[in-house]
């Protein structure tokens, strides 16, 4: 089973992703990626949910447009875990 960050090493952990911020009354962190239009989205969520899948750890997410919003938190876990921050530094490599 997958730990919930917590204390000092949460703090790091959540120190190493750029812009995702922790959600008020939720122990969960979300970004929202803007793009030139639908398909460059769409392509973006695809490209996330390849490799989401394949860890076996998958994001919410919505998708208006050219604008998706991603919510990650590992819910075996009660919380925002290492597989998350794992999850958001890929993500941010190939918005």
């Amino acid at each position: 089973m997958t730990t919930k960050l917590s204390g000092q090493a949460r703090t790091v952990a959540l120190g190493t992703i750029k812009g995702w911020t922790e959600m008020a009354g939720r122990d969960a962190i979300s970004k929202t990626f803007k793009f030139a239009d639908f398909n460059q989205a769409w392509g973006f969520m695809t490209r996330v949910a390849l490799a989401a899948d394949k860890a076996e750890h998958h994001p919410e997410w919505s998708n208006v447009y050219n604008r998706v919003e991603i919510v990650l938190s590992t819910h075996d876990a009660g919380g925002v875990s290492d597989k998350d921050v794992a999850l958001a530094k890929f993500i941010d490599s190939i918005a």
